[in-house]
């Protein structure tokens, strides 16, 4: 375990001397196979830190090696229910496929957020394997992501290399209340449609 923590500071720190290339290879790698837990964060926080005006650049990168690597886990989770067979006759699949596809977005936009230990490689899998719409999943990661390494390079440009003890200090409770936000204009909006669904059956 030492090893792979290691191995894995090493390779980030010889990718992040690339820029914002390096970036963008760093979430690649961490976001598909090959773990670098807290190295995109850190990297991205110290390089804005030291370039304010590349922050949008690096932001960029970050989200775009990020999105890269889970569709690279994303087809990997989708070839594997076709090797199972594609469709599984359990009630409980079954469900789960639907409670997806009515709740994809969101779903993947919350776990986007989400800082470790969250199992999010398992749910980047799992949507793979329930055949979520790419489109929507490229596109909760875009928002996801972005916001999170948005939120990071603004904490690099105003609080420096404090900004690392920051970010571990409030990322729990700041991404519980963006979860929250998310989930509760998530259930309003489906309220609303419901609502507007009744509405228009009433003449009938």
């Amino acid at each position: 375990m030492q090893f792979i923590k290691s191995f894995s500071l090493k390779l980030g720190s010889v990718l992040a001397l690339y820029g914002g290339w390096g970036l963008c290879a760093i979430s690649f790698l961490d976001s598909s196979l090959i773990p670098l837990p807290g190295v995109n964060d850190l990297a991205l926080i110290v390089m804005v830190s030291k370039h304010p005006l590349r922050a949008p650049f690096y932001v960029l990168m970050s989200t775009i090696g990020s999105i890269l690597g889970c569709y690279v886990l994303y087809g990997m989770g989708r070839a594997g229910g076709k090797l199972a067979g594609g469709e599984v006759p359990s009630e409980k699949p079954s469900r789960a496929r639907r409670w997806l596809e009515r709740n994809d977005f969101a779903s993947m936009l919350v776990m986007s957020l989400l800082p470790p230990p969250a199992p999010f490689k398992a749910f980047v899998l799992a949507a793979g394997g329930l055949r979520m719409n790419a489109l929507n999943f490229g596109a909760a990661l875009l928002v996801g992501r972005g916001l999170r390494f948005a939120a990071e390079a603004w904490l690099g440009v105003h609080y420096g290399a404090e900004a690392q003890a920051y970010l571990k200090a409030n990322f729990g409770w700041v991404s519980l209340l963006t979860i929250l936000v998310i989930v509760g204009l998530t259930l309003l909006s489906r309220w609303w449609k419901s609502g507007r669904a009744a509405g228009s059956g009433d003449p009938a």
